[in-house]
């Protein structure tokens, strides 16, 4: 994955030093060729001085004062110096007889005196045998000291100078992304299910496009979940109402051939496909409300879960009867915020199956109380229980231990699901002296 920043820094930083370099070494020959001809030009004036203390009487050539050629070469420079004082047929007359001899070219130009490197001006003064050479050279010493303090100070203000760049260039780039910054802020803060559309106010304009395509993104969204909700009521209505029918003429029809012991077996049979169903629709309607995407739509609300229990657990009095389990409850207030209808939920699926799984003649009881942590729900039952090594099986989806069960697999899914909605934390453990099994709520304090 790409990164703007990266892109943006990349195409600025780079060019911007390639130029930067290229105005230093720009600069540093603007600097550094002035003082080497001023150099050159203190060597031609020094070897012209010195050719003005030449003098010609009688054919004869002799220098007038030659002590003053020390000063003339500057005795307080760091440099050597040397001189010359050359007859054209390369008689010295005065000076180092060291002194290279050049035959026409630059008036100045570089040499070596005794193996050193150096740099050498020469003079012609007309003499009664010919041109007589004069001669200046120094070492490269303070040419050198004037070349490494012009790299030494260039360096500096190019190192300052680039630094001073790249910030200012780092702090352009991050105001310009500042925009996406503060998007992505507003993106990230947003829960799952807040489909509401981006306020645009204050948006670059570069941005406007986006802003655009991802409400219109929202749009589509909200239109998507909008029509989830009416099939959910549609099928409610449509699966709910036929099957409660359907129950009703079975019903019926049983009563009427109550006497035929083949039709009674074929009804009580269909009876309890006609119930399978029915719980089977409800659960998949009940699992779909939990789903994670459900999450910022559930509006939590202060109640008494003990009141919300209490009013579940009549429903299953008559189920109870019927397979002769002693179904017991207590309740003592615990107040929390949560879904009325999910929580309604939670409490029949676990009853449900406590009872399901009890055995004729074996007890169920229903606890919810509050406690420092928050409130608790728990249903304890005398069934077979269920083993260690399978109780994190048995919150997946359509999971069934026993493949002998009329259950889907979808109650306890149900059950973890509206817990997690809720903050709450679900813990399976067994049953009172260690038998059958305790299904533990602990919802967080309102």
């Amino acid at each position: 994955m790409t990164s703007i920043r990266l892109r943006l820094l990349k195409w600025l930083v780079l060019p911007i030093l390639v130029f930067n370099l290229l105005a230093a070494s720009l600069t540093y020959l603007l600097a550094w060729t002035p003082a080497q001809l001023a150099f050159d030009q203190g060597l031609l004036d020094a070897a012209a001085s010195l050719a003005t203390r030449v003098r010609v009487d009688a054919g004869a050539v002799r220098i007038d004062a030659p002590a003053e050629a020390a000063r003339l070469l500057g005795t307080g420079s760091p440099d050597a110096s040397w001189f010359v004082v050359r007859q054209g047929d390369g008689r010295v007359l005065a000076g180092d007889p060291a002194f290279p001899r050049f035959r026409g070219g630059e008036p100045v130009r570089d040499a070596r005196i005794n193996g050193e490197p150096v740099r050498a001006a020469t003079v012609l003064v007309a003499g009664a045998q010919g041109q007589v050479e004069v001669g200046v050279a120094r070492t490269l010493v303070q040419r050198r000291q004037v070349r490494s303090a012009i790299l030494r100070g260039l360096v500096l203000l190019e190192v300052l100078f680039s630094l001073a760049l790249v910030g200012l260039v780092w702090f352009s780039v991050g105001n310009g992304l500042a925009p996406l910054a503060r998007l992505r802020a507003r993106l990230d803060a947003r829960g799952s299910g807040d489909i509401a559309p981006l306020i645009d106010a204050g948006m670059p304009r570069e941005l406007a496009p986006v802003v655009n395509a991802f409400n219109a993104l929202l749009e589509r969204i909200a239109a998507g979940s909008r029509a989830q909700d009416d099939f959910r009521a549609n099928v409610a209505h449509q699966l709910r109402t036929p099957l409660a029918g359907l129950r009703l003429q079975l019903e019926w029809l049983g009563a009427r051939h109550r006497d035929d012991a083949a039709t009674s077996r074929v009804v009580a049979l269909l009876l309890a496909a006609n119930e399978r169903m029915i719980r089977q629709a409800n659960q998949l309607l009940s699992l779909e409300r939990a789903g994670p995407d459900r999450l910022a739509r559930v509006q939590l609300a202060p109640l008494d879960l003990a009141a919300l229990v209490g009013e579940a657990v009549q429903a299953f009095v008559e189920q109870a009867a019927r397979k002769d389990i002693d179904l017991g409850f207590e309740l003592a207030p615990s107040p929390l915020a949560g879904d009325r209808h999910m929580l309604r939920d939670l409490v029949d699926n676990l009853v449900d199956n406590a009872l399901r799984y009890t055995p004729a003649g074996g007890t169920v009881t229903v606890h919810c109380r509050a406690t420092g942590d928050g409130a608790l729900f728990m249903v304890e039952d005398s069934g077979p229980g269920i083993a260690p090594e399978k109780r994190a099986r048995v919150f997946q989806r359509f999971v069934r231990l026993d493949q002998h069960s009329s259950g889907s697999g979808l109650g306890l899914a149900i059950v973890r699901d509206i817990a997690t909605l809720h903050g709450a934390t679900v813990a399976l453990d067994d049953g009172p002296e260690g038998r059958g099994a305790r299904f533990s709520v602990l919802f967080p304090p309102a």
